[in-house]
């Protein structure tokens, strides 16, 4: 079964609380997403309205996946730069499949479907993203077509003594 996509969906209780419950179990599990667990729902939040609020601005666009019972299954945030000369190219933040979906090649999907509509935005030539290292996730996104253009060693303390490359991978969408 694959997942079906929506870009921009309307922002409903249960898209917010499938969000952040989606987060929540991610971050839990180990993912690489802005926390180290254990996290809360509440932990999560905070961080989850920021992006509600830059989606309300039309700073951040919201991709979504949901599996054939219509739960959500992954997610990723698409954001446009501010800085006028940077306008070509956007962001890809908070890349997400839930724990229960490993291994089924929805992240592979959810990054197709991330760049299918970064394509129908006009003037995106490119999409960059960063992930910690320590995990093999440079070798999966290079996988799909990214490549690292930067590293910045240690800029990441998941924990004391527990430091992490910062990698900045780019996809070229000429």
């Amino acid at each position: 079964m694959s997942l079906t996509f929506t870009l921009d969906p309307a922002v409903t209780p249960a898209l917010r609380d499938g969000i952040l419950d989606l987060w929540t179990d991610v971050s839990n599990a180990g993912g690489s997403v802005g926390f180290v667990p254990p996290v809360t729902t509440e932990a999560v939040r905070p961080e989850l309205v920021k992006h509600l609020v830059a989606m309300a601005e039309g700073r951040t666009r919201l991709l979504v996946g949901h599996d054939q019972d219509g739960r959500i299954a992954a997610a990723a945030f698409l954001t446009h730069n501010t800085h006028r000369l940077m306008t070509h190219w956007l962001w890809l933040y908070t890349v997400m499949v839930h724990p229960r979906h490993q291994g089924k090649g929805y992240g592979r999907d959810l990054l197709a479907a991330a760049e299918a509509a970064a394509r129908r935005i006009d003037g995106i030539e490119a999409i960059r993203l960063t992930c910690r290292g320590g995990l093999g996730l440079e070798r999966f996104y290079g996988s799909c077509g990214y490549k690292e253009v930067g590293r910045v060693p240690g800029a990441i303390r998941v924990a004391p003594g527990d430091d992490r490359d910062d990698i900045i991978m780019l996809l070229p969408l000429g």
